[in-house]
């Protein structure tokens, strides 16, 4: 999600080596950035992302099997209440090539479920 090069956010599956990888994600709210990873195995191959929005707020979650979310975070964006850009996007920090694909995506009602729902 991007808004200006002083706030956006972004979520990851980054490659580490043959044993792991890691879950990443980074929120930059007026020029200061945050980055948040969990390490996951390397023989997952394909991973589900839900991005929901409630006016500035907004939730990531991941999924091994595009069902089952659990949640990554949920962060403010001081800056994220109007209209905002979203994309997809593939890189390699390193030098070597690498096959990316995106398939499956879909704009949907919020599935981010408020507190009155999971209390109940």
């Amino acid at each position: 999600m991007y808004l200006n090069s002083d706030n956006w956010f972004k979520a990851s599956i980054e490659y580490e080596n043959e044993k792991i990888q890691r879950l990443g994600s980074v929120v930059t709210n007026h020029g200061y950035s945050d980055w948040a990873t969990t390490d996951i195995s390397s023989d997952i191959k394909s991973m589900w992302y839900r991005f929901s929005r409630r006016d500035s707020d907004y939730c990531i979650e991941c999924s091994e099997d595009g069902i089952n979310f659990r949640q990554m975070r949920i962060f403010h964006m001081w800056e994220g209440a109007e209209k905002i850009t979203y994309g997809i996007y593939a890189c390699s920090p390193t030098e070597g090539s690498y096959k990316a694909t995106f398939s499956n995506m879909q704009i949907t009602e919020c599935k981010w479920e408020s507190d009155a729902d999971w209390r109940d």
